[in-house]
């Protein structure tokens, strides 16, 4: 099992990279604000999840303990794979996943592309038991990438996209975001993407 990476990246795109570890390079998907925030050239030292099919070993690598937790938590209830889960890390997190299980939010969980009323129940029902460990876990910061210029525009909105929102809906959210870059130049890529999904869940 490969539970994590230390590593350099030597390739990005929306939602995945390739790192180089001893010169194997391992593709990995990962949550559009992981993504977001790195670069070619970046060392990095990631969580990941190795999620075994019958016709693909396919890996999936965090910026923390708690969002590979997360990831992992959610395709233990039934319905749930991996595309679905990843997206949970990107719009919940694990204290947010935590939290509305919890409290049984279910229009916070049918917020996530991909899950249903139906879907969201049965999340309540199989995970409430299973949650109170992400909150005590806690979610490290990701490593800050400043945006340069317009590019950080195409990277969230990639991002959002990857995740299952309409681009017509995606740029709406980098507008929404856009004066957050105004007020602070060294906001960070990973800061603008959780903040557009925010603005997307209250949609």
């Amino acid at each position: 099992m490969i539970s994590q990476l230390s590593g350099q990246i030597v390739e990005v795109a929306n939602g995945s990279a390739v790192v180089s570890v001893g010169g194997v390079g391992f593709a990995v998907f990962c949550p559009p604000q992981l993504s977001a925030a790195a670069a070619v050239g970046d060392e990095v030292t990631w969580f990941t999840s190795l999620v075994v099919r019958d016709d693909a070993l396919t890996l999936y690598a965090f910026g923390s303990a708690a969002d590979r937790a997360c990831f992992q938590l959610v395709q233990s209830a039934s319905g749930i794979g991996p595309k679905i889960a990843l997206a949970v890390v990107a719009v919940l997190g694990p204290v947010g996943l935590a939290d509305s299980v919890r409290q049984e939010d279910l229009a916070a969980l049918i917020r996530v592309p991909g899950i249903g009323r139906k879907g969201a129940q049965k999340m309540v029902i199989e995970l409430k038991d299973k949650v109170p460990a992400l909150v005590a876990a806690g979610t490290p910061a990701a490593s800050p990438e400043s945006p340069s210029g317009l590019a950080w525009r195409d990277q969230v909105q990639g991002g959002l996209e990857g995740l299952g929102w309409s681009a017509k809906d995606a740029s709406a959210a980098v507008d929404a975001v856009a004066p957050m870059v105004t007020e602070d130049p060294a906001v960070s890529v990973a800061q603008l993407m959780r903040a557009a999904l925010r603005s997307l869940a209250r949609a």
